[in-house]
């Protein structure tokens, strides 16, 4: 049985959120990989993809959008989406875990998607670990579907993706 859905405000993230954006990415990461990939590709992900650097210059594409979710002034998740090869992707999706299974999710993908629409693009896409069960299963919830899956080799760790499609 779902928890009653809750009410947040979406909001662009601006440079002074990154430090917070950082945090919570790490948070929700350490509830929702271990057991996935190791405490090692955990941290090593962060950093690559969180890193204060690397989230400044994501800010200042002009292909990528950051949004966060908010309960009030409480920062409870974020959605990244871009254009990347000829496609719009929804590149991130973390929901706290003590906020999961109430909508919150659900209503960053509609944001992401209207956006999509609104730019003319048929689909939103996204890439999500084969073995990221919960995520799948909530994608799947809300009209995505398994397109086809890929294999990308980072060097030190390989990730084994489905890509996923939801027609707009």
């Amino acid at each position: 049985m779902s928890a009653t859905p809750i009410d947040i405000t979406i909001r662009p993230i601006t440079p002074p959120d990154v430090p917070a954006i950082a945090a919570l990415a790490r948070e929700i990461w350490q509830a929702s990989y271990p057991g996935i990939i190791t405490q090692e590709q955990i941290d090593f992900m962060l950093e690559q993809r969180y890193g204060h650097e690397r989230l400044y210059d994501d800010l200042e594409d002009a292909d990528k959008w950051l949004d966060q979710a908010l309960v009030g002034e409480r920062r409870v998740g974020f959605a990244f989406s871009e254009l990347r090869k000829g496609e719009f992707k929804l590149d991130k999706l973390y929901i706290h875990p003590d906020v999961q299974r109430r909508g919150v999710g659900g209503q960053m993908i509609e944001h992401v998607a209207a956006r999509a629409r609104k730019l003319g693009y048929p689909a939103l896409v996204l890439q999500v670990n084969k073995r990221n069960t919960k995520a799948i299963a909530s994608y799947q919830k809300y009209g995505f579907v398994v397109r086809e899956t890929t294999v990308e080799d980072l060097g030190r760790y390989v990730m084994d993706d489905f890509v996923m499609e939801k027609k707009l």
